[in-house]
């Protein structure tokens, strides 16, 4: 396995090769022009090739030196977003939800979070994969499931999972609701990644006859879709909350389905207190109670 060249040649390379320039590299490291320019002669020694063509007024690439600039000033930009990353900021929280979780209550809510505790710099990864606390930095997830979910978190219930059918009111202004089981098979449908219909319908006793409907991969876009009237919509009570409120979408049966898998807002165990993440868990506990 080959070794790494020096470490101090590489880093005064970098530098060097952003401002093409000894003694401004110098002056951003801190170091003597002198020093600067020996490092990279060593380093140029170590490759076996010039990086630099040495001009009365500065540098320039050599063919070779820019192509290896291009690949180790990425290197050294990786570390550096690691490190930024990695690095504790004071008010700094980086929550990990899934893209409905943010859309349909989390991004609606974050007002009253700015306005209670507005020194909180709260950033938001919304994606679909499971992030992890270790490798991706985040201080605190909203997971579907049920605890335990390890020995080095906390969990602290946020909702339990009640789905629900909604459709806007045009889509069901001819049916007296809630809504007949057979009024309901006969409806348009849309369906999201978790396909629930089918298990829906089997407690209503009914087969589908309203044709195959909207399939769509994310809840937050079949929410969308049932507002606009493409059909009738099964999704978490929580996450339309405000839309039933303002009567966007009505839910049109009594029917609910419930499980095991409910909303948890999970948390680092931490040996120091992080007042920060601290206020942050406490909202969203409260939040949720509201």
């Amino acid at each position: 396995m080959s070794q790494l060249p020096p470490l101090n040649g590489l880093r005064a390379f970098d530098v060097a090769g952003r401002l093409l320039n000894f003694r401004a590299a110098a002056d951003e490291l801190g170091v003597t022009q002198g020093a600067v320019a020996q490092q990279v002669r060593q380093l140029e020694t170590y490759l076996g090739v010039p990086l630099f063509d040495r001009l009365p007024k500065g540098l320039a690439f050599t063919s070779a030196g820019r192509s290896y600039h291009v690949t180790i000033g990425a290197a050294f930009d990786a570390l550096r977003r690691a490190t930024d990353q990695l690095r504790p900021e004071p008010g700094k929280v980086l929550v990990s939800v899934t893209p409905t979780f943010a859309a349909k209550w989390l991004i609606p809510s974050l007002p009253d979070l700015s306005a209670k505790h507005p020194d909180i710099d709260l950033r938001i990864m919304a994606t679909e994969k499971v992030s992890s606390f270790h490798s991706d930095g985040i201080d605190l997830a909203v997971r579907q499931g049920k605890p335990p979910f390890g020995a080095s978190l906390n969990a602290h219930l946020l909702f339990r999972q009640e789905i629900i059918a909604v459709a806007a009111p045009s889509l069901v202004e001819k049916y007296a609701l809630p809504a007949m089981s057979r009024a309901i098979a006969s409806m348009p449908k849309v369906h999201d990644a978790h396909d629930l219909w089918p298990e829906f319908l089997g407690l209503l006793q009914v087969e589908d006859k309203g044709g195959r409907g909207l399939r769509l991969s994310q809840t937050s876009l079949a929410v969308d879709a049932a507002i606009f009237g493409q059909g009738v919509a099964l999704v978490s009570r929580f996450l339309v909350a405000t839309e039933l409120e303002a009567k966007r979408l009505l839910q049109i049966t009594p029917l609910t389905l419930s499980g095991e898998q409910d909303f948890y807002l999970l948390a680092k165990r931490q040996s120091k207190q992080n007042a920060a993440i601290d206020a942050v868990v406490t909202w969203f506990l409260e939040r949720a109670e509201n």
